[in-house]
């Protein structure tokens, strides 16, 4: 997962309020605002500034009053909202949390690992195409026929009109397959697919597979369904399998490494060294682990060890404890690190904390 998109919110000082909050519309009209009141409490219980705790209520009355649906996640400093995001989906579970680094792992779990993908529902005429890149860009595009007749074959009539019709329909679905094709293949080079879902009519689609290259075809799944929740199940479902084998082959590479003893290590004490100086390329951290142990940190993005001392004799004057989840997704923000949240791949490593090395 590319944390590029967190560099904003770690360039502002803290301490940070983080709220999670549900937006779906529920039977209860209610029930939004007795959430944010119960959410902002919770803050000015902890020690939030009012002008702080005042930006959270403001970005959440306004999300009331656009549209009420899945998790809205809102940080704020200083008594500004400095990122706020509405995800799909209800939060895993409401919070609010005010220190020193904003709690991103819930925001992180709930927008999901990023694959990005191209779907096309075809016919035999053209397509219809939408694209998501990485970082959650949309787009699409609709192609329109080479040859827009015949399409259908004709099922009666003399013998030799016949066979010249149904050659004749053939060559139009054959032709506009072929710049359906053509436009499939843009799409995932633009957006960087790495998977490609082709959905729609069965000729349709096996005639578009057919005018594929072999790098975009190795990406590809089929469904047959032409859109609803149908389509968008068996999107889901490609997009779960392209992301289970990523992190399958980023353990792997791992699982590797540590044998040889080379460019991985593990454990918290580990880790923090490593991303102190700047080595991790990926940080690999089991969900649900227990994170809350502290790190302490600095004013720099690798100012982090295990204990205050370290960094002390580091030169940094005032080290501040936080979770050690919270310090070490910012170091590696930081750093041009990506993190991988392992669920269950029977990954096992200190204190369910690795990391592959960009050295050793």
């Amino acid at each position: 997962m590319d944390l590029s998109f967190l560099r904003a919110l770690y360039d502002r000082p803290g301490p940070f309020a983080s709220v999670y909050l549900d937006m779906r519309r529920t039977e209860a009209p209610r029930a939004v605002d007795v959430c944010r009141h119960v959410r902002c409490k919770e803050l000015a219980d902890q020690g939030a500034p009012p002008k702080t705790v005042e930006a959270v209520e403001r970005v959440v009355r306004d999300e009331k009053e656009q549209r009420e649906s899945g998790c809205l996640a809102v940080f704020a400093s200083g008594g500004e909202v400095v990122h706020s995001v509405l995800l799909d989906g209800p939060p895993r579970a409401e919070s609010a949390r005010y220190a020193p680094l904003p709690h991103v792992i819930p925001l992180l779990e709930q927008r999901g690992e990023p694959v990005s993908r191209v779907v096309a529902v075809v016919n035999r005429l053209g397509a219809e195409i939408s694209c998501v890149t990485a970082d959650g860009t949309r787009w699409g595009l609709k192609v329109s026929p080479e040859v827009e007749s015949p399409v259908h074959k004709p099922k009666g009539g003399e013998r030799l009109s016949q066979a010249r019709s149904q050659r004749a329909a053939e060559d139009t679905w054959r032709a506009n397959a072929k710049k359906v094709a053509q436009f499939v293949e843009r799409s995932a080079a633009a957006c960087g697919a790495e998977v490609v879902v082709v959905a729609g009519d069965v000729r349709a689609r096996g005639a578009v597979l057919e005018y594929l290259s072999e790098p975009v075809l190795a990406l590809t799944v089929e469904s047959e369904r032409s859109c609803g929740r149908g389509l968008d199940a068996d999107v889901a479902d490609a997009v779960t399998a392209r992301r289970a084998e990523r992190i399958r082959a980023a353990v792997e590479r791992f699982d590797e490494q540590i044998m040889k003893g080379r460019r991985a290590v593990d454990g918290l004490g580990a880790v923090v060294g490593a991303l102190r100086n700047a080595q991790v390329a990926t940080l690999l951290v089991e969900e649900r682990v227990d994170a809350r142990t502290p790190v302490w940190t600095g004013p720099r993005c690798t100012d982090l060890a295990t204990s205050p001392g370290e960094l002390h004799a580091m030169g940094v004057a005032e080290p501040v404890a936080d979770r050690a989840d919270a310090a070490l997704v910012r170091a590696l923000a930081g750093t041009d690190g990506e993190l991988l949240l392992i669920a269950s791949y029977g990954w096992r490593a200190g204190n369910g904390l690795g990391a592959l090395l960009r050295y050793a």
